[in-house]
């Protein structure tokens, strides 16, 4: 037997019409299992208040941790779902039930995940072919939606892909389909999948159906349209059900070529297994298996019902589990592992800061500045500094990261590669930790740096790029970038004649240096020469290097790889995508150009405020540029990204 959690865990599956609620009180085992109609509560807190009530005081009680899956996409704090009217922040819903932890994901995300753990009796095949151990599996199902998503493997466990796919569009294959598409685009404007493989679906369908044959309307809700398909009591209704089914076969054939999908395709939601062996004679495997030049590919891919009753909890539970481990050994959140690894490169002060985030996370995401500042003996100003040396905008900025840790959605991972691996297991994990770290980079952006930054760029008369070693690569695409573009630039990674290059710099020339660790001697010295020179120093570098400290403007990118066994690679892709975005808003801060991508007034030789020419244009002994509306008295913060 399972040993008991510490305290119940709450899971929940969120659909448009129902929300089931079960109590998991050890490792797969669910308790207290209630199905309500979303349409007699007035939002997801009144129903969860509901099922709560109905509880035995003490489990209600002693509840910590909840994972939802939900019918909707989920990005962010903000859920608002797409087939019926609830919306809720995950953080406030947290706070206002009083978990630890709340995870939200999307319920097919959840589906994906409980299919490793399914039994064989909780599975039934339909159709022929013969499953790839450790390949790519596609996961569908109709309801009051159409949910898509897959599932991939990575190391030892799964990553799930979370996906809208229900929304692609409706393509026929006969003329009776055709009927069907040209009634629905009487109605809406694009007909999706998920218009037809649905509960409002088949009631479509059959609506459809019905004015193809020349017959009177005829409401149907699709239970009932079901019960006399299944019956054989009405021919219309089991022609409505057939279409139904061959038009989740083209999908599902769709989706397992798309994914290349060798671990098979299962088909869960609420309508398809309550068809029983219906569905294994229906033109579902027909039409699947119906691909032209690759119909012998997909009869080899087996296609499955899934029959097992709390698939979605399993799933979700595993998320919420694997989450509860991340935040274990990250002391509860991402943006806490990266204070513990920047701490030893801050001010005394901003320890004393960090150390209190560490040990009270929860209380320093709901406490305001003056609370923090008087728990920490630090002074208000200090935490804002330390703040940005994490690369936020501010306190704000700081607790919404904590926030999306504490109460995060699936985890960013990375996966090792390993000698064992196959060729194309080797792939999936390169292209999947660079996904990754991907993610991770976009999720930590700070716009107030980034948009200094492009400034800065924009109202350069000439920009120089520096770099040694690997990361050359990196400002030779840069220099190519925007040469293309028609800013003149130049490119130095010899470090005997960047020396050189940066003796000569002028102040209106801006200094871009490339460099991963911040601590290179070389480029270093180049920040002390455009300096004397009055150059502004551009660096995209690691947050508390020598040279994020050093630069006018540092865009932080922290990806740490071991360059004694290999070259860096997935920092390289960073860097590149951060010069990317500056080439893109540099070319759109330089609208309306004249021909060589400046502004008229630029390429006029005129300085574009007052209208002097540049070289006329004075500037006060000793001032350092700065971009235009910027302070130079205040620090810059910077732009954080991390990868675990």
């Amino acid at each position: 037997m399972s040993q008991p959690f510490d305290s119940p865990r709450l899971l929940a599956d969120i659909g448009g019409t129902y929300a089931r609620f079960t109590l998991e009180t050890a490792p797969g085992l669910f308790e207290h299992g209630v199905s309500l109609r979303c349409a007699e509560h007035a939002d997801f807190h009144a129903a969860v208040t509901a099922y709560l009530q109905g509880l035995p005081p003490n489990q209600a009680a002693s509840l910590e941790h909840a994972a939802i899956a939900i019918a909707n996409p989920v990005e962010g704090d903000a859920v608002r779902m797409t087939n019926y009217h609830w919306q809720f922040s995950i953080e406030q819903m947290r706070q206002r039930l009083g978990l630890e932890t709340l995870v939200v994901v999307n319920d097919f995300t959840a589906l994906a995940m409980s299919l490793p753990r399914l039994a064989p009796g909780q599975r039934r095949q339909v159709g022929g072919g013969l499953a790839r151990e450790r390949s790519v599996v596609g996961v569908l199902g109709a309801g009051t939606g159409l949910g898509v998503s897959g599932l991939i493997p990575a190391g030892e466990g799964w990553v799930a892909l979370g996906t809208e796919g229900g929304h692609t569009s409706f393509s026929p294959r006969d003329e009776r389909e055709i009927a069907i598409l040209r009634y629905g685009l009487a109605q809406y404007s694009h007909l999706s999948h998920e218009r037809l493989l649905s509960g409002p679906g088949l009631e479509l369908i059959h609506r459809a159906l019905r004015a193809h044959a020349g017959l009177p309307p005829e409401p149907l809700a699709a239970p009932e349209i079901t019960r006399r398909a299944l019956d054989g009591t009405d021919p219309l209704c089991l022609e409505t059900l057939e279409a139904f089914c061959s038009v989740l076969g083209n999908v599902a054939g769709n989706l397992a070529v798309t994914l290349g999908a060798l671990g098979g395709i299962y088909i869960g939601g609420g309508i398809v297994p309550r068809l029983g062996t219906y569905f294994d004679r229906s033109p579902f495997r027909a039409r699947f298996e119906d691909k032209g030049r690759f119909t012998d590919y997909v009869k080899g891919i087996p296609t499955y019902v899934v029959t097992a009753e709390h698939a979605t909890f399993v799933g979700a539970s595993a998320i919420l589990a694997a989450q509860l481990r991340t935040m274990q050994a990250e002391h509860g959140s991402p943006i806490l592992g990266q204070i513990k690894r920047a701490r030893d490169g801050l001010s005394p002060a901003e320890k004393r800061v960090a150390d209190h985030v560490l040990a009270h996370p929860r209380a320093a995401l709901g406490d305001p500045i003056a609370e923090i500042a008087r728990a920490a003996q630090v002074s208000q100003p200090t935490v804002i500094r330390f703040c940005r040396s994490l690369g936020c905008e501010g306190l704000s900025d700081f607790k919404l990261r904590l926030a999306s840790g504490l109460s995060a959605t699936v985890p960013i991972t990375h996966t090792q590669v390993t000698g064992e691996d196959s060729m194309l297991e080797l792939g999936v994990k390169v292209l999947g930790n660079t996904a990754s770290a991907i993610l991770a980079l976009r999720d930590q952006l700070n716009r107030e740096t980034l948009a200094t930054a492009i400034d800065l760029l924009a109202g350069a008369e000439r920009i120089e790029f520096f770099a040694v070693g690997h990361y050359g690569v990196v400002a030779h695409d840069a220099q190519f970038k925007f040469l293309r573009f028609g800013v003149p630039c130049g490119c130095h990674t010899d470090v005997r004649l960047q020396p050189l290059a940066a003796s000569v710099l002028r102040p209106r020339d801006v200094v871009v240096i490339i460099s991963s660790s911040g601590r290179i001697d070389d480029l270093l010295g180049i920040v002390d020469t455009a300096r004397e020179r009055g150059a502004p120093v551009l660096a995209i570098t690691a947050s508390q290097s020598p040279l994020a400290r050093k630069a006018d403007v540092a865009l932080i990118v922290d990806h740490v790889e071991d360059v004694a066994t290999h070259v860096p690679m997935v920092s390289r892709i960073l860097h590149l995508l951060i010069v990317d975005i500056l080439a893109v808003g540099v070319t759109m801060k330089l609208g309306g150009d004249t021909g060589t991508g400046l502004p008229q007034a630029a390429a006029a030789g005129l300085d574009e405020a007052s209208g002097v020419p540049v070289a006329a244009a004075p500037r006060p002994q000793g001032a350092r540029p700065v971009a235009p509306g910027v302070s130079a008295a205040r620090p810059l913060a910077g732009l954080t990204s991390h990868s675990r």
